[in-house]
């Protein structure tokens, strides 16, 4: 994976992605007790960030095996990126989808006419069904972070904020990512390493599901004990990836861990004061920036909230709960 590999992919998600924007309010600022940069994923095509790395894919795949059709596995957002994707380049699409991810990451999948396969993510794995299916079916298979291709697409979101920040005057800064496999995390890192060698990557996590933090501070690939039991469903992977885990070792900053009180919290304050919808794994960076000012450095903070997809109900009530 390098630089030109993302400036690639920029060109072929050139009129098809929206660059979002970097929103600041100054009621955040005082909550955290610096300036507070928020990179608003949540408004991109289909509620999340995974939808540049789904066109990055999907579009770097020759005519002919786009025809025969494309396979991934997630819990909504990366089957939601890949799935319009695929539609808009005509290519059939078969995701793989946990049967415990919320009911409109699923009804929008289907509604971009992929076909959905639910499966248990506590006793079934993931990867052998998606092996299967793309053997039987001659499917080419899109990973939701392991993948050059798809690296490459969500590292055009870190040209977009080397770009905003220098326009917003912002020299150095910690910038705080939702991370599951890491291939944000990863693309995000490559692109700053580029164009903004100051802005530093960090990676940050709901706890109980930390495997990233623990496998930078302990220099080794960790897993996480249980692959269900958190509201941020959007981020829970087994472990980091084996590409995006030495893209991560390198170039970023220790990981932040951050619990479900401090994510809801997090939620609320960006529909009050910025009046963006967050899911609650879109939802950590925020947290992070907000409840843990002092495992961050500098005047600036920048923070990307990296998916909308929550359900209704759901929202509602963590509206409604006391902080």
């Amino acid at each position: 994976m390098n630089i030109d590999r993302i400036r690639a992919a920029a060109e072929r998600l050139n009129g098809h992605v929206r660059t979002t924007p970097l929103l600041h309010n100054e009621a955040l600022d005082a909550i955290a007790g610096r300036r507070v940069w928020v990179k608003a994923e949540c408004l991109q095509h289909t509620g999340s960030f995974k939808f540049r790395g789904g066109w990055s894919a999907v579009s770097a795949l020759s005519s002919e095996v786009r025809k025969r059709g494309v396979i991934a596995f997630s819990s909504g957002n990366h089957a939601q990126g890949v799935a319009r994707a695929a539609r808009a380049h005509g290519a059939p699409c078969v995701i793989i989808m946990p049967a415990d991810a919320p009911a409109v990451k699923i009804a929008n999948t289907r509604a971009l006419g992929a076909e959905v396969v639910l499966y248990d993510r506590a006793t079934e794995d993931r990867d052998a069904i998606g092996a299967s299916l793309s053997a039987e079916r001659g499917l080419t298979l899109v990973k939701p972070f392991d993948e050059p291709e798809v690296i490459a697409g969500q590292g055009t979101c870190g040209l977009e904020i080397a770009t905003q920040a220098a326009a917003q005057g912002i020299t150095k800064a910690d910038v705080l990512i939702c991370c599951g496999g890491g291939g944000l995390t990863s693309g995000i890192a490559l692109a700053l390493e580029a164009d903004a060698p100051a802005l530093t990557a960090r990676p940050v996590e709901p706890e109980g599901f930390d495997d990233v933090t623990r496998s930078l501070a302990s220099g080794q690939r960790q897993r996480n004990a249980a692959m269900t039991g958190s509201i941020c469903d959007a981020i829970v992977t087994p472990t980091p990836g084996e590409l995006t885990f030495p893209i991560m070792q390198r170039l970023c900053g220790a990981g932040l861990v951050v619990t479900e009180t401090e994510v809801k919290a997090a939620i609320r304050a960006a529909f009050d004061h910025l009046r963006i919808v967050v899911e609650p794994g879109g939802a950590v960076a925020l947290a992070a920036a907000l409840f843990h000012p002092n495992e961050i450095t500098g005047e600036d903070v920048i923070v990307v909230t990296t998916g909308g997809n929550v359900d209704a109900a759901f929202f509602a009530n963590v509206l409604t709960e006391s902080a």
